[in-house]
């Protein structure tokens, strides 16, 4: 059942700035840090993919809501978002294959959300003045209160949220069995998951605080660290015991976004929080090995220190051409690679596939 568009509500930011608009979803208050996705579709895959846990999500393409929604788009198994935010919402759709609209879709899983906000002066304030929190309201409209509790909302940095999107125990998702892959789940995404099924992989797939006793009982070919939500070096506290077993092995590793950040921390290299993160499914990725550029989906508002690099450690692989940040590294003390960016995009672009077949092509040689 919709909410009655002339129902208010609130975005306030915590540096004072405060927007109305009409309240969309759950009717209630959220908040956490505010970022923006540039992808013209995908709403779905983005509300439901882990490593925006936390996080109010600002779509910048204004008509969302559109072509509804349906399982088979969901990327985990509930949406991970805290919070939405549009220009222009659609409470009816037009896609037959969608089983509810975006409205149901949103009150089923209790998202507060608000549209009808002037979205682009938003990303201009957020790219002039950094990520920042924020908060929705569409019960408290008292705009002082609401700032303040932007204010005092917890920042991303220093947060450990893996645990709080990880599956409770380990579980094995088969493919062709023609390799076994230990996969750790910091926050996958169902489309790696499919990526490494499709390509001949069976996996178990281990929470994210796993023993590396438990691991070695798997006896993997390979090791796959996935994306995840959070600052890095908080997940690195508990999750280094695996990435370091890992190595001990010998076998090949492969890490995207949060597995590329623990990979590269399990090194001595560092990771900073950017101003404003990349999230959105056009970023330019240049491939030094044979340089072409790759429009690639991103997530994350971490990234490893390019400060901190040393050369008898690691190789940068790929760059970001809008700010020149590391987008992918191979290592030189044990057999893996590991990048910034999400190859599995789903729904696309699809530029950056072959990094999935790079890690079975590693695996075959060592068998």
């Amino acid at each position: 059942m919709s909410l009655n568009p002339r129902k208010k509500a609130i975005l306030a930011l915590s540096d004072g700035t405060v927007v109305h608009g009409r309240a969309i979803g759950h009717d209630g208050i959220t908040g956490g840090e505010l970022c923006f996705n540039t992808s013209m579709t995908g709403y779905q895959e983005i509300f439901t993919d882990p490593s925006y846990f936390g996080q109010l999500m600002m779509m910048t393409y204004p008509h969302i809501g559109n072509y509804g929604t349906q399982p088979r788009d969901d990327e985990a198994r509930k949406v991970m978002v805290a919070g939405v935010i549009c220009r222009a919402f659609s409470d009816e759709y037009s896609n037959p294959m969608a089983d509810r609209s975006l409205q149901e879709y949103l009150e089923d899983n209790e998202i507060t959300g608000i549209s009808g906000v002037d979205t682009r002066m938003l990303v201009r304030h957020i790219r002039e003045q950094g990520v920042m929190n924020a908060v929705i309201s569409s019960t408290e409209l008292d705009e002082k209160k609401l700032v303040e509790m932007a204010k005092n909302w917890d920042d991303m940095e220093g947060l450990e949220l893996a645990t709080k999107v990880t599956r409770s125990e380990a579980q094995t998702v088969n493919g062709k069995d023609e390799f076994r892959v230990a996969a750790f789940d910091y926050g996958i995404k169902q489309n790696i998951i499919n990526n490494l099924n499709k390509r001949g992989c069976t996996l178990r797939i281990f929470p994210a605080k796993t023993s590396a006793d438990e691991i070695k009982e798997w006896e993997a070919d390979g090791y796959f660290f996935s994306n995840g939500p959070g600052d890095p070096t908080a997940t690195a506290e508990y999750a280094l015991e695996a990435v370091n077993y890992a190595k001990s092995t010998g076998k090949p590793m492969f890490g995207i976004c949060l597995g590329h950040q623990l990979m590269a921390l399990s090194e001595g290299l560092k990771t900073t929080k950017m101003f404003v993160g990349h999230r959105g499914a056009n970023q330019p990725v240049k491939n030094l090995a044979t340089g072409l550029v790759e429009i690639s989906t991103q997530n994350h508002g971490f990234a490893v220190d390019e400060d901190s690099l040393d050369e008898k450690i690691a190789d940068v692989t790929h760059i970001n051409l809008n700010d020149g940040t590391i987008e992918g590294l191979k290592f030189k003390n044990f057999p893996g690679f590991s990048v910034q960016y999400h190859p599995e995009a789903s729904p696309g672009p699809h530029d950056s596939a072959y990094l999935f077949d790079q890690f079975i092509d590693m695996m075959k040689e060592q068998k």
